[in-house]
């Protein structure tokens, strides 16, 4: 008989046995050593040298893909299309930015050692007391994953007790999030106003404006990418993923035989909103600054636009999808940012008329194209 502990360790190394995952996670740890050894070991100058700009942008495309993992577990296997998955990345970025700013202490401009800059500057007497414990490392980094869990928690048991779906949940999650972006505007709500929160000088006693930091922040991106995609694959490959499946094609059903429903969306709502806030927190000190317009309803269209582009319901296409995009447009924005949002959109009416499945549709189905057939065997006398 197998005991609970057993039976949990194989529910999370299940993912290891599957040909996807380990070609997945053997791509990630090669790419992540490549653009190290470039980094590090190739002299400045030299054409394959990576510099500590391109670490850092690749390091933004890491955590984008992260983020889109967790709108594909709740999109591709659960049916929710989320409009509003913008909201917990902002959130989770919003938290490791005011542990950041509290590390400035007496180095800001007005040199305060409790209150931000922007308090100073707005005569603010006193620190509010949601910013109390984030000049506390541990309790910031748990506050990445609460802040965002607990908003999904609240709004996902409110929306699926009252069994709101399809495009009105879609509505839903979209109006949340310009709710919060509107919110976070204000100057008064204690969150920097439309400047945001900005002037990072380090994150653990590490000073985020070195080389090192920058390829440390890499790659940790690239290892917090590879579990969580690991605990997706876990989860989708359970019990519960086979539950989140059938809901996705037949709620009704699934709900006649006996499955509290809400409680498997509800669960996997919250984890995939921990997932996205994890994605914001590693997002910030790459990127040096977090402000309301990462709530803004467009950037939680451009997530679900990615999964769409790599591949629905695969995970890795989701990867591949939020990788290509943002590379896409950093060269568009470079050379022609007039012209970023139409080529978006050729890019989306493109893939959904010829690739409906996605780049990691076109990989499976060149895949099968590659294996022989066998032809059937004669039957004898």
């Amino acid at each position: 008989m197998m005991t609970q502990s057993s039976s949990s360790q194989f529910w999370l190394t299940r993912p290891f046995g599957e040909r996807a995952t380990q070609i997945f996670l053997g791509v990630l740890f090669a790419a992540l050593l490549l653009v190290t050894v470039l980094h590090l070991a190739v002299p400045q100058g030299h054409p394959l040298h990576v510099n500590a700009y391109t670490v850092n942008l690749f390091g933004k495309y890491l955590s984008y893909a992260l983020l889109a993992v967790a709108v594909d577990l709740v999109w591709g296997y659960l049916g929710i299309l989320s409009l509003g998955h913008g909201a917990f990345f902002a959130i989770g970025g919003y938290a490791m930015g005011m542990y950041l700013m509290r590390q400035i202490g007496d180095r800001g401009t007005y040199g305060d050692p409790i209150l931000p800059d922007f308090m100073v500057f707005l005569s603010w007497d006193s620190l509010p007391w949601y910013w109390l414990g984030f000049d506390m490392a541990w309790f910031a980094f748990a506050m990445v994953l609460l802040a965002p869990g607990l908003l999904a928690l609240v709004f996902g048991f409110l929306a699926f007790r009252s069994r709101v779906t399809g495009v009105y949940l879609s509505i839903i999650t979209q109006a949340l999030t310009f709710a919060l972006m509107l919110a976070f505007f204000r100057n008064e709500m204690g969150f920097g106003g439309n400047n945001g929160l900005t002037d990072f000088r380090e994150l653990l006693g590490f000073n985020l404006r070195t080389n090192d930091t920058r390829l440390g922040l890499f790659i940790a991106t690239g290892v917090a990418l590879a579990l969580g995609y690991i605990l997706c694959r876990a989860i989708v490959t359970s019990k519960l993923g086979r539950v989140c499946v059938a809901t996705r094609d037949a709620e009704a059903r699934t709900r006649f035989i006996g499955y509290r429903v809400e409680r498997f969306q509800l669960f996997v709502f919250v984890v995939s909103a921990m997932l996205a806030g994890l994605a914001g927190a590693l997002y910030v000190p790459q990127v040096g600054i977090i402000n309301p317009s990462e709530f803004s309803p467009i950037f939680s269209i451009e997530i679900v636009l990615w999964v769409a582009l790599g591949g629905r319901a695969t995970l890795y296409g989701a990867v591949i999808g939020a990788i290509l995009v943002n590379y896409a447009k950093t060269i568009f924005t470079g050379v022609m940012p007039d012209a970023w949002l139409f080529a978006l959109g050729a890019m989306f009416v493109l893939v959904t008329v010829f690739l409906p499945k996605g780049v990691a549709g076109l990989l499976l189905h060149l895949k099968r194209r590659k294996k022989p057939v066998t032809p059937p065997k004669e039957a004898t006398a």
